[in-house]
């Protein structure tokens, strides 16, 4: 019988308090609270699209900033799939996903490969772009650089449009990045070990 590949992750520091419940074969069900009303619609179209069953309760110093507690959740979600996921057995690995959301396209690829690694041309939009309730395109390559940073993989994501709509922008990132970690993390019939010559991930 196939081990559940699910994992809960706690964090609490002085500027915040985290509870982060992933299973990586879930059906997209989603129950997230983290005071930051952005990234609480981005986390549930990220379960939603992945099909993760994907639980997130965070309290943070939201008076000061955003960015402790963006980064914390995704400190937690990266442990949750690094945890979940284990010594990677029979996972096809790659995967790569271009996603549209109106006038905004987004190309993201990802290797499940054991090295932190992100790679964007977000630098040179980043300043272009708006803010969304207090969220913006900044805060976003904080969360994904957090997250793999504790779920080592390589991650690129290219910005083919940006469009006018930061919204629209930033919900196919976190889409884009939800459909190919989906197909990354599945598990292949054909594979009877680790994807790797090396043996391990």
């Amino acid at each position: 019988m196939a081990r559940a590949r699910k994992a809960k992750k706690k964090r609490r520091t002085n500027e915040t308090d985290v509870l982060v419940s992933l299973n990586v074969d879930g059906q997209g069900k989603a129950k997230i609270s983290t005071g930051i009303g952005f990234l609480d619609h981005m986390l549930e179209l990220f379960a939603k699209h992945g099909l993760f069953n994907l639980e997130v309760k965070a309290k943070g110093d939201l008076q000061v900033d955003l960015h402790h507690t963006n980064e914390d959740i995704a400190i937690c979600l990266g442990q949750a799939f690094n945890q979940a996921l284990g010594k990677r057995e029979r996972i096809r690995r790659f995967a790569d996903k271009t996603v549209p959301m109106d006038e905004a396209l987004v190309h993201v690829v990802i290797d499940i490969s054991g090295r932190p690694y992100l790679n964007s041309n977000w630098r040179k939009k980043v300043y272009q772009e708006k803010d969304v309730e207090g969220y913006n395109l900044e805060y976003t390559r904080q969360f994904f650089q957090a997250l793999i940073n504790n779920f080592p993989i390589t991650l690129n994501i290219a910005i083919l449009a940006a469009g006018q709509d930061t919204h629209h922008l930033l919900e196919a990132v976190f889409k884009g990045t939800a459909k190919a970690l989906d197909e990354a993390t599945q598990i292949d019939p054909r594979i009877k070990d680790i994807p790797s010559t090396k043996g391990r991930l």
